[in-house]
């Protein structure tokens, strides 16, 4: 295994459920963007390899939904993450990157959102729970602290 493979499987263990819900937008977010350089190139067997990538993990991230404990926005993700996978595959080998561009937006918004979660105060005091019911939202807060419980612990 070289270096970098055991850095990134370390990555993986470690990281809490916050972070592997970052770990997969991110894998998605590359995914997508090697996707786009693929349509752009005409490489269709390269398209082909990374937006099986990119469905990959926007599978992960459809299957990891709690939908009893995120309620609505368990529901709401499952549909966004539905529409992802139908945009992405109804346009591959089509050669127009509109449906790629369009989901590296949707992915870069949706991985802002969790990174503003995680950098947020309860990540900081190293409580973040998947599980849990957040506190009463103030007016502020980010519409991902209530995501946090759309994905099971």
């Amino acid at each position: 295994m070289t270096g970098y493979k055991a850095y990134q499987g370390n990555r993986v263990e470690g990281a809490d459920p916050l972070g592997l819900i970052l770990l997969t937008y991110e894998a998605l977010f590359q995914s997508l963007g090697r996707t786009r350089m693929a349509i752009e190139s005409g490489d269709i067997s390269a398209e082909g390899t990374h937006a099986s990538r990119a469905i990959e993990a926007i599978i992960e991230l459809s299957t990891s939904l709690n939908v009893e404990a995120g309620g609505e926005v368990a529901t709401n993700l499952a549909r966004l993450y539905a529409y992802m996978l139908n945009r992405l595959t109804e346009e591959m080998c089509s050669g127009s990157t509109q449906a790629v561009d369009e989901l590296i937006e949707l992915v870069s918004t949706l991985r802002a959102g969790w990174q503003e979660l995680q950098s947020g105060p309860r990540a900081q005091s190293g409580s973040v729970q998947m599980r849990s019911a957040p506190a009463a939202p103030s007016p502020a807060a980010s519409p991902f602290r209530a995501a946090s419980l759309a994905y099971a612990a």
